[in-house]
């Protein structure tokens, strides 16, 4: 089990729930606009949000933004060090890092200002942003984003800072996912996972899927953001999915359907696009099946909690495996919901 931190009162690590975060995409300094996107955020499901902090007027509204926030902010900084002590005072509920840009002489005083607060710092490994020393020894690799959060660890260390989140990111799925086993494997510091510049909605949800979910279903990961270059409420709606596809997490109802084959004589594409839809408004943590065949289709969803299996015309309407009546194929969805409503 990992260390456990504390970001404005969200536990990571230690056994705590994953916890979704994001990152705005509005200037900092806007602070009205930066508010309302964070509450879009808050609304969809994020738990923790990240402000980009370019310049000291950046630095300074994130004061206002602290006090409007429902949800604890998280500052990035990269370079100067100045930015992170001015955000820091103002109210910063975590500071993301990443050490080799910053100079040695600079971590220090960010390190200490930290730890008077109680605030942790999270070591942002990229593979673009590599220390040019690790990258001429190891290439970009796994083991050069491990070896240099490593170092980075042991830079805070030795200012006497332990209340560290490590990330280390790449826009390669399996460098990301190589890099957090072995990270895993080493270390107990929380882990921030992710595969960065995943890509558009439809492309940037799969890698994630498969990079984020992968590790998550091999129980590695404390926290997580998904990056796509769209709405960042995109972000959160992709992220709860993958969060639910491996197991995690079991908030709502579960749709499962089965792919159709040569015996389907009913509509179920639509049947099942029909279903997903309508159980958008319901927030009861079961499973719905729609499977195609009659014949056995409760008994291959026999584990979900209720469903309907399609036959020439007309439908069955199953729970737990059982059949509960035969209905025709148009009154299915509609039987089916009214089942769910009595769960």
């Amino acid at each position: 089990m990992t260390r456990q931190i504390s970001v404005g009162g969200v536990l990571i690590g230690g056994g705590a729930p994953v916890t979704i975060q994001s990152m705005t995409n509005t200037p900092t300094q806007d602070v009205e606009a930066t508010l309302k996107q964070i509450r879009e955020l808050a609304a969809a499901g994020c738990e923790i949000v990240r402000v980009a902090v370019p310049d000291m007027e950046s630095a300074r509204a994130v004061g206002k933004i602290k006090e409007g926030s429902p949800i604890p902010v998280v500052v990035d900084i990269h370079f100067d060090h100045k930015l992170a002590l001015e955000a820091i005072a103002a109210g910063a509920d975590k500071v993301r890092i990443n050490p080799g840009n910053m100079g040695r002489d600079y971590v220090k005083p960010v390190a200490d200002a930290c730890r008077q607060r109680g605030i942790p710092i999270r070591i942002g490994v990229n593979s673009g942003s590599l220390d040019r020393n690790i990258k001429a020894q190891y290439g970009i690799t796994p083991k050069a984003l491990v070896e240099s959060a490593f170092q980075n660890i042991q830079m805070l260390e030795r200012y006497d800072f332990n209340d560290i989140c490590v990330s280390l990111k790449s826009s390669n799925v399996q460098t990301a996912m190589q890099a957090y086993w072995q990270m895993h494997l080493r270390g107990d510091y929380p882990l921030h996972i992710g595969v960065t510049e995943a890509g558009t909605v439809k492309m940037g949800t799969l890698k994630s899927a498969v990079g984020v979910g992968g590790l998550l279903a091999l129980g590695v990961g404390d926290t997580m953001r998904v990056s796509l270059s769209a709405d960042p409420v995109e972000e959160i709606y992709a992220a709860k999915d993958i969060l639910k596809a491996a197991g995690i997490r079991k908030e709502g109802p579960e749709l499962v359907s089965c792919p159709t084959c040569g015996r389907t004589r009913i509509d179920l594409i639509a049947l099942a696009n029909e279903v997903e839809q309508r159980l958008k408004t319901v927030d009861k943590p079961i499973t719905v099946a729609v499977m195609g065949c009659a014949v056995n289709g409760p008994g291959e969803a026999a584990a979900a909690d209720c469903g309907i299996a399609g036959g020439i015309g007309e439908g069955l309407l199953f729970q737990k495996g059982e059949i509960v009546k035969k209905v025709p194929q148009e009154r299915l969805v509609d039987e089916l919901f009214q089942l769910i409503e009595g769960l």
